[in-house]
């Protein structure tokens, strides 16, 4: 049996480890909607979104990471059905675990703070929730530049709207 091929979703020159601001997304396994529920929907430009018992297990870690990692900060986030939105910020200047080098060349090194910070959140949740609900990967996106930053603090705030609107007349 043939395995798919895999296109990488890491820069492959980039130290996730290092100061700046990053965009994650985290999925559901099969995107199974048992995070939270988009509610009030009658009103298509105030829907609110109410946790799930998972969800609730989720937000609670999300709540703690600014005190388990005192270089990274949870600057907003948004727990939609299936996924969850982040907008992070790394600020010590000093990643825990150095990328190593190949000439002037980074390797991306899967222990970077990005990884570390995504396989430690779905591990405590895991943990509570009693078994695995998540996907294996995550995407995430480097933010650029301050227009790029308000974009994606835009597409957190604005995600529970957009899925009110599409899942409106299911």
């Amino acid at each position: 049996m043939e395995l798919k091929s895999r296109k990488p979703n890491r820069l492959e020159n980039y130290d996730y480890s290092q100061n700046g601001a990053y965009f994650i997304t985290i999925c559901v396994k099969d995107r199974k909607p048992i995070l939270s529920k988009i509610v009030g929907t009658g009103v298509p430009d105030c829907p609110r979104i109410l946790l799930l018992p998972y969800g609730e297990i989720a937000d609670k870690y999300i709540h703690q990471f600014n005190n388990f990692y005192e270089h990274i900060s949870v600057i907003k986030y948004v727990i939609m059905p299936d996924h969850i939105h982040f907008l992070i910020s790394i600020s010590n200047g000093q990643s825990r675990t150095p990328v190593p080098t190949r000439g002037n060349i980074k390797i991306y090194n899967k222990n970077s703070t990005i990884a570390k910070f995504v396989s430690t959140f779905k591990r405590f949740c895991n943990k509570e929730f009693g078994n695995n609900i998540w996907q294996a990967r995550y995407y995430d996106h480097i933010i650029r530049n301050q227009e790029d930053y308000n974009e994606k603090w835009d597409y957190i705030e604005n995600n529970p709207k957009k899925y009110a609107l599409k899942n409106q007349d299911d």
